[in-house]
């Protein structure tokens, strides 16, 4: 009974959502609005809990001296950002907004910039010419790298054509292709779901 109530809600849920949507009737309408309402005010209260989270598994760690100072200083700018958007608002000159320019954006572009030594070396371990594929692959980043780079119109005037040309055609195939497998596995695993099958998100499948 614990988790055929859970099953139970879920398949009427799954089934009404996925019928209403091929229906036009006003009651459909409002039920789907009605449901995504319903669906914000869930995702509010989720929120809540990954604060209470967060707050509670950085002071277990604390507690054990694990990572102190870095944990610590999470918890400051935690606490801090919420204090200063509701005594001083979140205006310009501002606490709350110079703490975002001068702090938090900084660091959002350092992780961005260490990301991007990560994706370069990434690349440079996929796109090694090993087999005809992955010479085609290379080929083309090449060619889509000089494109958007200034020394691109030294070689050829012709070379952003030939950018586009693969960006339009084989790239844009290739993504739709992506697209409609993702689609057709978030229709099988939905599917999944509703029917029972997949139970993973009732703890497992015992």
């Amino acid at each position: 009974m614990g988790r055929k109530l859970p099953l139970f809600i879920c398949f009427i849920f799954g089934l009404v959502m996925f019928a209403q949507y091929f229906s036009a009737h006003p009651t459909a309408r409002a039920l789907n609005q009605a449901i995504l309402d319903y669906w914000q005010i869930v995702f509010a209260f989720t929120l809540i809990v990954g604060v209470f989270s967060y707050l509670k598994n950085n002071m277990t760690e604390m507690s054990r001296n694990k990572d102190t100072v870095y944990r610590a200083v999470g918890l400051l700018g935690f606490l801090s950002m919420p204090v200063f958007a509701l005594i001083w608002g979140i205006k310009a000159d501002t606490p709350f907004m110079w703490t975002f320019e001068n702090v938090q954006a900084p660091m959002q572009s350092t992780v961005f910039a260490l990301l991007a030594f990560f994706v370069a070396s990434a690349s440079f371990r996929g796109f090694r010419a090993r087999s005809f594929p992955a010479a085609v692959l290379l080929i083309s980043a090449l060619l889509m790298l000089l494109s958007r780079s200034n020394i691109g119109g030294f070689f050829s005037d012709g070379l952003p054509q030939v950018a586009d040309w693969i960006r339009n055609y084989p790239s844009m195939a290739a993504r739709r292709a992506i697209l409609i497998g993702i689609g057709l596995g978030s229709l099988t695993t939905s599917l999944r779901v509703i029917v029972g099958i997949e139970r993973t998100w009732l703890g497992g499948d015992k």
